[in-house]
C-alpha cells in the first residue's frame, strides 16, 4: 500500500461516497474503486460496507482508519520536522475558510506568506463556518478561518481581521441615496439572505428586537451569488464591508451603513490548542495578524 491509497480510503471514509472523494481526489469512481480494492487485498478484509445504497466504514475499516490517520499524521511530521532542523519553514499548511473570506480576506495574506517562505505549499479547503471547524478538529486542516466568536474549549483563536457588515443595494434604488439606513428602513423592501450562519442569527435577532417582519425574496448559501441577486434586484442584502468593495468601485453595488446597530464580523485564524505547530504554521500566523491589522487601520481611516 502507498500514502495516496490511504489518503483515497480516508476520503470515502469521510464523505461516505466513492462518487464525492474522486470529486475531491480528481479520479475517476472506477479509480477510487481499484484503490479500495487493492487495500482490501492486501489487509485481507472488508473496510468498506457498500450495500444498501451507502457507503460505511465495516469493523474492519474503522480499526484501519485509525492505522491510516496516524500514518499520513506521521509522515507530514516527519516531513516538518527535519526541514525545522534546516531553521526554514517547509512542507505545507492546509486552511479551511468560506467562500467570502477565500476570495477577499485571504489572497493578499497567502501572497505575501507565499513572497517570503516559498517551499512552503499552501493549499485552501472552502467550507461553511461549521464544516470548517469539523476540518480543524479532525485535523484535516491546520489553520480555519471563521467569524468570532469561538465557543469550542478545544481550539485557540486569533483575530486577524475586524469588519462590519453594510447593507447592499443596487446604485439606483431607493435606498442607495441615504447616508445609512435603519432596519426599518430595510424591511420595507424584499431581503436576500445567507441561509445560515452568524450574519443571519445576528439579522434575525435585529429585527426581532425591532419586532419587524422582513419579507425574504432569497435565501442563499454563497456570498458571491448573494451579491449578484442584489446586483440584479431581487431584493436588498447584507455583506462583510470587506466584500463588496471591489463592486462598489465598479458602481455594481452601493454600500450604505446601517444606523441603529453595528454588527461586527470580526474573523480569526483557528487552531487546536493541543497541536504543535511547526516553523512554517508560527510564521503564517505572524504574517496574518500583520497583514490584517494592517488592513483593518486603513478602513478604520475611511
Amino acid at each position: 500500500m502507498d500514502f495516496d491509497q490511504l489518503e483515497t480510503f480516508i476520503e470515502v471514509a469521510r464523505l461516505c461516497s466513492f462518487s464525492r472523494a474522486a470529486e475531491k481526489r480528481f479520479r475517476t469512481q472506477p479509480a477510487i474503486s481499484s484503490q479500495i480494492r487493492s487495500l482490501e487485498e492486501e489487509v485481507g478484509a472488508r473496510l468498506l460496507d457498500r450495500s444498501g445504497g451507502r457507503v460505511s466504514l465495516t469493523a474492519s475499516g474503522k480499526l484501519f482508519l485509525k492505522f491510516a490517520e496516524e500514518t499520513l499524521d506521521a509522515r507530514k511530521a516527519a516531513v516538518t520536522n527535519i526541514a525545522e532542523t534546516e531553521r526554514v519553514p517547509r512542507g505545507e499548511i492546509v486552511v479551511g475558510a468560506n467562500e467570502g473570506t477565500c476570495l477577499h480576506i485571504l489572497p493578499e495574506v497567502f501572497a505575501q506568506f507565499k513572497k517570503q517562505y516559498p517551499d512552503v505549499s499552501v493549499s485552501i479547503k472552502r467550507a461553511d463556518y461549521s464544516k470548517v471547524l469539523e476540518s480543524v478538529i479532525d485535523n484535516s486542516v491546520d489553520f480555519g478561518v471563521v467569524s468570532m466568536p469561538i465557543t469550542d474549549n478545544r481550539l485557540t483563536a486569533v483575530l486577524i481581521h475586524r469588519d462590519e457588515l453594510v447593507l447592499i443595494v443596487p446604485p439606483r434604488h431607493p435606498l442607495a441615496k441615504l447616508k445609512s439606513a435603519s432596519a426599518t428602513d430595510i424591511a420595507q423592501y424584499p431581503l436576500v439572505m445567507p441561509k445560515v450562519g452568524h450574519t443571519r442569527d445576528a439579522l434575525d435577532e435585529l429585527f426581532h428586537q425591532r419586532k419587524l417582519k422582513p419579507r425574504y425574496a432569497m435565501e442563499l448559501d454563497s456570498s458571491e451569488l448573494l451579491k449578484r441577486f442584489v446586483a440584479a434586484d431581487v431584493g436588498v442584502g447584507f455583506i462583510s464591508r470587506s466584500n463588496v468593495q471591489e463592486d462598489v468601485k465598479a458602481s455594481a453595488l452601493a454600500a450604505i451603513p446601517i444606523t441603529d446597530v453595528q454588527i461586527r464580523r470580526d474573523l480569526a485564524l483557528v487552531f487546536r490548542k493541543d497541536k504543535a505547530l511547526s516553523r512554517a504554521a508560527l510564521a503564517f500566523i505572524d504574517i496574518a495578524v500583520k497583514n490584517k491589522t494592517i488592513e483593518t487601520a486603513a478602513i478604520g481611516k475611511r
